[in-house]
């Protein structure tokens, strides 16, 4: 589903990783691990092709990601991609619900239907109506999950994905990123410092400046 091979990425002349070769399969719930400042947030950034690499091969689902022009890294993203970002990145001008069927509208199938089941299992049935300002941090990250799961992605990217959250609801998140992984046959790479949900992985890496370590 993922694989990445020799990336690199440097800023104003100074590495933040190399070297970096992963694999996801299908199905596969992986957890990377590694000191704040190492670059995980900016791998998965350049994972998705929101970030230019220096060097190196993404390939999505057999496409190669950083080969792609923006439009069509764009449409890939928009179809194979589910991404939960650590500053949850909702759009304030828009409701709770709209923020959800986001993704499916940029493919042109709204589906009412599916954003209540998720508003549901997310906890936050009955709060579609609010505007983003209105939620607390915890139930905005719930929010921004439901986004990157509604439109059932082929590989999900989670940034932090329960920073935010108590340790039950965590859990909560956590099953619920884990049971589509494996209903859908996508593959998940959770970027996290929480031990508790890096022990929910298939896999535990972790990244350094020179690469990834099992």
């Amino acid at each position: 589903m993922l694989q990445i091979e020799s990336l690199a990425k440097s800023y104003d002349g100074t590495p933040v990783f190399r070297d970096v070769t992963l694999a996801l399969a299908a199905g596969e719930f992986v957890a990377m691990l590694g000191e704040s400042g190492v670059g995980k947030s900016t791998l998965l950034n350049c994972i998705a092709g929101l970030d230019e690499a220096d060097a190196g091969r993404v390939l999505l689902d057999g496409q190669p990601m950083l080969s792609l022009t923006e439009p069509q890294r764009a449409q890939l993203r928009r179809e194979k991609l589910g991404f939960v970002f650590q500053a949850f990145h909702l759009l304030p001008q828009l409701s709770v619900a709209e923020n959800i069927e986001l993704p499916l509208r940029l493919l042109g199938r709204p589906d009412a239907s599916r954003v209540l089941s998720l508003l549901a299992a997310v906890g936050l049935e009955g709060l579609g109506g609010r505007a983003p300002a209105q939620l607390s941090g915890g139930q905005l990250q719930r929010v921004a999950l439901a986004r990157a799961l509604v439109h059932k992605p082929r590989l999900i990217l989670a940034d932090e994905p329960t920073g935010n959250l108590d340790p039950a609801t965590a859990e909560r998140m956590l099953d619920l990123l884990q049971a589509q992984v494996k209903a859908e046959g996508a593959a998940c790479l959770l970027v996290t410092h929480s031990a508790a949900a890096a022990a929910r992985a298939d896999r535990r890496l972790q990244l350094t400046a020179t690469g990834i370590a099992a």
